[in-house]
């Protein structure tokens, strides 16, 4: 190799470099980054574990419910809720309780015994502050499940 030809391979250098690194630059910045999760958005197993525990509370001083829930062992059904909605909603975890059918057999729960555990939940996302989009995911969920709970 002669001086003039690493000279000729330095100018391109120097003439491509920039070039390379705005397109690899731009590619990075191209790549859009991956959505977050509803459960990222809701805050988290901490928020959704608050949210359940103020539910539970909720729940226990409607008159309209209540009574459903006088047999429960209230520590399991908190954890199962929580294990639930983290993994429903993309979190981490792994739902270990009975599916909906089977965890509500022989219990005749009704559609308006359905909607009133619905009000104390969104009574207790309102007073958390989670925002309307991850409300009406969260309901969205759980409404899927209504077939599965009422009637059973």
């Amino acid at each position: 190799m002669t001086v003039q030809d690493l000279m000729r391979m330095k100018t391109l250098a120097f003439v491509f470099a920039p070039l390379i690194a705005s397109l690899v630059v731009g590619a990075c910045a191209m790549a859009p980054a991956p959505a977050p999760s509803l459960y990222q958005r809701l805050g988290g197993l901490d928020a959704i574990t608050a949210v359940v525990d103020d539910a539970i509370v909720n729940i226990a001083a409607d008159a309209r419910i209540n009574q459903r829930f006088g047999s429960a062992a209230i520590p399991s059904l908190k954890a199962k809720l929580v294990e639930l909605l983290c993994a429903r909603t993309g979190g981490p975890c792994t739902y270990t309780g009975l599916d909906m059918s089977s965890a509500h057999e022989d219990m005749n729960i009704r559609d308006d015994e359905f909607d009133a555990l619905v009000d104390d939940l969104v009574k207790s996302l309102n007073k958390f502050k989670v925002p309307a989009r991850e409300q009406r995911e969260l309901l969205a969920m759980l409404g899927q499940m209504r077939n599965a709970i009422v009637g059973h």
